[in-house]
């Protein structure tokens, strides 16, 4: 099967970039400045979405996970089971992960996530506050919070 590439369009967000084979998912990057749109798929429409407010889950989503091991795949189950408005520590995740004190490898797991927003590494935040989101910074996580209408 050939991969496809598509740039989508987030509105304020900028252009989000998606890596597709047929339906399954490969890897996400959020939207930043500075691309241009190209191409379609029903998933980027959907993405655009989110980004305008819409509420979606994208829990039905196809992840490619065969690069996780068996803790991060647990992480990434847990993660997607939080929903939209909603905030769990990384230690919370964890123990949903059924890990309980492996907070820290909850935070590695985040931090080499490839499907940002279907995965939303974006609602673990700190225990003594919001927390870091990679390259972006907080700001960035703090606008994604907003849009769900959570409160850190």
């Amino acid at each position: 099967m050939a991969r496809v590439r598509v740039l989508y369009d987030a509105g304020g967000f900028g252009v989000g970039e998606l890596l597709l084979e047929s339906d399954l998912l490969l890897w996400h990057d959020l939207p930043r400045p500075g691309l241009e749109p190209t191409g379609r798929h029903p998933l980027a429409d959907r993405l655009s979405a989110y980004f305008a407010g819409e509420p979606d889950g994208f829990r039905d989503v196809t992840l490619d996970l065969s690069w996780c091991t068996p803790f991060q795949n647990a992480v990434v189950t847990a993660l997607r089971a939080v929903g939209r408005g909603e905030t769990v520590t990384y230690g919370e995740l964890a123990a949903l992960a059924g890990h309980p004190g492996a907070s820290r490898a909850a935070g590695s797991s985040c931090a080499g996530n490839r499907f940002a927003i279907i995965v939303p590494c974006h609602r673990v935040v700190a225990a003594g506050g919001l927390g870091g989101y990679g390259s972006l910074g907080a700001d960035y996580k703090r606008r994604l919070l907003a849009l769900e209408g959570a409160t850190v």
